[in-house]
Order: C-alpha cells, then sequence, then structure tokens
C-alpha cells in the first residue's frame, strides 16, 4: 500500500484542500493509473484531463512534489503530493488552458512567407541541414509544463515565457519563413530570462528551450541592428580588450588578480596534473576563495596548477547573445588545458560552459566541479568542531548545468560540528544568471528576496553555495532585509574547518 496525496479545489464553494489515499501500487504503476484507482475505490470523483496516455497530447500535465510531469508518463512513488499546475484552477487538478492557447493566437505564431501559394511558382527543395535550428523544437506538445515551473514569469508580466520563446525561436530559424520575429521576442522579455534551465529539465519531450531556443534568439538579436543591452556590450568589450569578463580590485592582496600575484611565487619542477580554470570573478573578485581552495588541495596532497594563459570561458556572452569571439574563447583555453588530467573549477557558469558549450565547438576537457573533485576525501576527524547550522543554494547552473546536487550535500553532512538543514525549495532560481542581474535587476532582485525569504525561515547562520554570482545576489537580499544569516562559499566553510 501508497498514500497518495492530492490537492483539491472545488470550484462551488471556492475551497482549496488536501486529501490523502491509500491504494495498491503495481510495478511502474504511472500517476494516471493512480487517479483512476483512486475514484474507483473511493469514488472521489477527483477531477484530471488525460487523453492519449502516451505523452504526446500534454493534457495530463500536472505538478508532483512540486515538479510538473505528465501523469500518464510519471511513476507515482508512496506519499507522493499531486497538484494542479500554477494556473488558475477549474476543478482539483483540472486548469484553464484558454488564456494560453489564446496568447499564442495573439502573438500570431506562424509561418508568413509571401512566397508560400504563389501562382505557377515551384516551392524550393529545402534540405534536412536548414532544418537543423528548428529540429529541436518542433516536438512540443503544448503540455504548458515549463510555463508552470518558469520562475520569471512569476516575477514579471514582461517575460511571455519558455513556450512562447520556443515558438518565436522555431519560426525565426525556419528557413521556409520570411519574417522578422525578434522584434517579437525583445517585446516579449527576451534578456529576462535567468539561463536556469528549469524550463528544459522540466519539458517532457526535453526540448532545451534555453540553450536552441533563447540562446540563439539573443545571438540572432545581437548579429542584427538591435544589438545586445548596453549593460551586456560592456562585457563584451571587456572580454574581447582584456580576456576577462571583470577588472581587478584596485587594493587588496592581490591587485593584478590570484593567478599573477600566486605564479609570482609558485613554480613546479614537474607540471602537475591538475589544473585550476578560476573564472573572472574568482580571480579578480573572490580571489581569497581561490586561496582556501588551494589550501584545502594541497592539505590533501595534491598539487594544482593554475596557468596564467587562461581567459574568461565565454559564459556571460553565451548566455547573452554575443557569441563572435567564443571560437577565439575557446581556442586559447584548449591550448591552454588540453594537457592536464583534471581542470577543476569553482563557479557553477564556468564548469557547465567549459563542460557542455565547448564541446559545441569541438573541445572537450576533463571538467570537474570541486565538489565532485572532494567528494569522499576529506576527513572529518581532522576538522575543527564549527558549532554551525547552515543550508544549501543549488546554483542552476550546478544542478541542472551539470548535475550535480548531492556532492556538495555530502560534504557539509560530513562536516564537523555542521547542521545541515533543507530549505523549501533548494534548486529554485536566484535570479542571478542570464545576464539578469546586470541587464534586468529588478528581476534578479526579487528572485533573491524569495530565496531569502525561505533561507530566513530556517534560522541557519550560513546559506552555502559554489557560484560567485548567486553568492553576490543572494547576499544582497539578505543585506537588504537585515537576516542574520550570510551566504558562504563551499571554499571559505572548509577553510574554518581546517585552519
Amino acid at each position: 500500500m501508497i498514500t497518495v496525496n492530492v490537492k483539491r479545489y472545488d470550484p462551488i464553494d471556492d475551497k482549496h484542500y488536501m486529501e490523502s489515499y491509500e491504494i495498491e501500487k503495481s510495478n511502474n504503476m504511472k500517476v494516471l493509473d493512480a487517479l483512476q484507482q483512486i475514484n474507483e475505490k473511493y469514488d472521489a470523483n477527483i477531477a484530471y484531463r488525460y487523453s492519449c496516455r502516451a505523452g504526446q497530447c500534454g493534457s495530463c500535465a500536472i505538478k508532483v512534489n512540486d515538479k510538473a510531469v505528465l501523469a500518464c508518463k510519471a511513476e507515482i512513488e508512496d506519499n507522493d503530493t499531486l497538484e494542479p499546475l500554477d494556473f488558475k484552477i477549474i476543478k482539483d487538478l483540472i486548469v484553464d488552458r484558454d488564456p494560453l492557447d489564446d496568447k499564442t493566437k495573439n502573438l500570431n505564431l506562424y509561418l508568413g512567407s509571401e512566397d508560400i501559394g504563389t501562382i505557377n511558382q515551384s516551392p524550393e527543395l529545402i534540405k534536412p541541414e536548414k532544418y537543423a535550428k528548428t529540429d529541436a523544437l518542433r516536438s512540443c506538445i503544448d503540455c504548458y509544463s515549463c510555463l508552470s515551473m518558469c520562475p520569471v514569469i512569476k516575477e514579471t508580466e514582461e517575460f511571455i515565457g519558455p513556450f512562447y520563446m520556443r515558438d518565436i525561436s522555431s519560426l525565426s530559424f525556419d528557413p521556409r519563413e520570411d519574417g522578422v520575429h525578434t522584434e517579437d521576442a525583445l517585446l516579449g522579455g527576451l534578456y529576462c530570462c535567468t539561463s536556469c534551465g528549469q524550463c528544459t529539465v522540466t519539458c517532457p519531450k526535453e526540448i532545451d528551450i534555453y540553450g536552441k531556443a533563447i540562446e540563439l534568439l539573443r545571438a540572432k538579436v545581437v548579429s542584427q541592428k538591435e544589438g545586445p543591452l548596453p549593460e551586456h556590450k560592456q562585457i563584451r568589450d571587456m572580454v574581447k580588450n582584456t580576456g576577462r569578463s571583470v577588472v581587478p580590485n584596485e587594493n587588496g592582496k592581490y591587485p593584478e588578480g590570484f593567478i599573477k600575484e600566486y605564479n609570482k611565487t609558485h613554480k613546479f619542477d614537474t607540471k602537475p596534473k591538475i589544473a585550476f580554470f578560476t573564472g573572472c570573478m574568482i580571480d579578480y573578485k573572490l580571489p581569497w576563495i581561490a586561496e582556501y581552495f588551494i589550501k584545502i588541495l594541497n592539505k590533501l596532497g595534491y598539487e594544482v596548477d593554475i596557468p596564467e594563459e587562461q581567459v574568461c570561458c565565454g559564459s556571460p556572452l553565451i548566455r547573452t547573445g554575443q557569441v563572435e569571439i567564443i571560437p577565439e574563447l575557446v581556442q586559447k583555453n584548449y591550448e591552454t588545458f588540453k594537457d592536464y588530467d583534471i581542470v577543476l573549477t569553482v563557479c557553477a557558469g564556468c564548469g557547465s560552459t567549459l563542460k557542455r558549450n565547448y564541446p559545441e565547438y569541438g573541445v572537450n576537457l576533463n571538467i570537474m566541479d570541486v565538489s565532485e573533485f572532494l567528494d569522499g576525501k576529506l576527513d572529518s576527524e581532522e576538522m575543527n568542531d564549527l558549532n554551525l547550522k547552515v543550508t544549501y543554494h543549488d546554483p542552476c547552473h550546478l544542478i541542472r548545468g551539470q548535475g550535480i546536487s548531492e556532492e556538495p550535500r555530502n560534504i557539509l553532512k560530513n562536516m564537523k560540528g555542521v547542521e545541515f538543514i533543507e530549505m523549501d525549495k533548494p534548486d529554485q532560481c536566484c535570479g542571478a544568471g542570464g545576464g539578469v542581474r546586470s541587464g534586468k535587476p529588478e528581476i534578479a532582485s526579487s528572485l533573491a528576496d524569495k530565496k531569502v525569504e525561505m533561507i530566513d525561515k530556517l534560522d541557519v547562520d550560513y546559506v552555502v553555495t559554489i557560484c560567485p554570482f548567486c553568492e553576490y545576489n543572494i547576499q544582497d537580499s539578505l543585506t537588504k532585509k537585515n537576516s542574520k544569516t550570510s551566504v558562504i562559499n563551499m571554499m571559505e566553510l572548509l577553510n574554518k574547518a581546517y585552519e
């Protein structure tokens, strides 16, 4: 027997309530089968949609444990909670799809070539390779799950959301289309997306909506007269002129950045097999994180090289569609790191870019996030008793960009004197990515505030993360709200344990 919890809604009494049911679970039993059994066993009369039962119509989409799924495809588990998608509810698990369908009609998301249907004109033979950019986008089944899970559309009406951006992109890159849709994308809030990747992991058809739709739309906008946002152009110019997306701190221990200062006093007789890709933020803005990283690796007996020839990974440029110099950056970093066995990162964005985007340019390096490398290598008996309570924030480019979630938690749970408390939605985007913090700061701030509401409920000393952008954005909100909690980088917390 398993227990299934269903969030119900009675439209007559305007009443929301939760009911729990016990049912027999068979092998590979789907959520849709569980709902059917509940209705038959309890005469519960739960309202829900379904049609094809084959994952093709999208009508049965609901939320299970706060994640959007197709009820006909997701397997039911003990104590699952079933809820409707985040739209206006008609009854129980059925939501009103009409406003979403109407928006599609109002946006005129259809091919508009003037040549189609011309008398006595033979259509051009279009080869399959011309459809390459749209092939991956055309399998959408209109389940609207991505809209339900998108954090940004809950914060601003400026953003039309991933579903519609996918449609616009599909039309923009269709070889039969002669219209211009980049203006539609800009009017729909193209630069509001934080690149959190939630739409991609949610999509039952595994459409990479951000990477294959929104990023490409941004690149098209940049290549046309509209150009990038001014704040994003400044970053591009910085990388183009200096190889870095930020400038060094004027004062402090590392006035020229961590790498240059470190290499003045660290020389190796034999080149280490492990290299450190610092990323721009760690090198120039948070050099002490790099210092702690080296101390920890050295304590474990590893020598680490930090080649000065490394440049920006290109993440802030790829995310904002400014891709013209990316091949140059990729080649430069490949030549710099190709002879190392392992390349370690302490920035979620850098790691995701090196792992996911570089192979698109024919470059494959053995990249590991620091938590991947350290998991299982740290001895808690050698640590100080910290007597701290902490929670953990999953950077989007770590949990969804690299599939890393358990490793940092394993480290925290094994640290002496550290009580680990999970927040409600640890993987909810904080708003720092995708160029939003620089280009749309009000959205970044609003999302960070929601994150801080979760954090403050826990009464912890620190919220731990492995992303400098998340670190800055969440700390700004914590400071604004006079929270007793601070953000701390994983390397800084480990340094406290070992110093």
